[in-house]
């Protein structure tokens, strides 16, 4: 006999429940919107492993939950790599332009500072 078990499921907001205050919370720290950056600019989702980041793995962890609890990503498991996208479709439906405008002007913000 064997015994199947369910798949890891993490909680994600419904897009009904998506706040902007809590949008805009999660981007405002520079390792999320790094982190939405990179999400950003791949084709597919990427694992953890594939995003470094400047930080000790219990604070990685807390950056992608942050960014998960509020409506910004989806993780999903994938056997045991935990898969990350952006949640692209329901942010612009919700608030139409905001994550590309954001990620414009990060990018406009490394250039100049990269200039200095």
């Amino acid at each position: 006999m064997t015994t199947v078990t369910s798949p890891r499921v993490l909680a994600h907001p419904g897009r009904d429940e998506i706040r902007l205050e809590n949008v805009l919370h999660a981007l405002a720290d520079p390792m999320r919107l790094r982190v939405v950056r990179e999400l950003a600019a791949g084709e597919a989702d990427l694992t953890c492993s594939d995003i470094e980041l400047p930080v000790t793995k219990s604070t990685t962890t807390h950056h992608f939950r942050v960014l998960r609890e509020n409506g910004v990503i989806r993780q999903t498991y994938q056997g045991t790599a935990k898969m990350n996208g952006l949640r692209r479709d329901d942010l612009e439906a919700l608030f139409p332009g905001l994550l590309d405008r954001v990620l414009e002007a990060a990018e406009a913000q490394e250039r100049r500072l990269a200039d200095d």
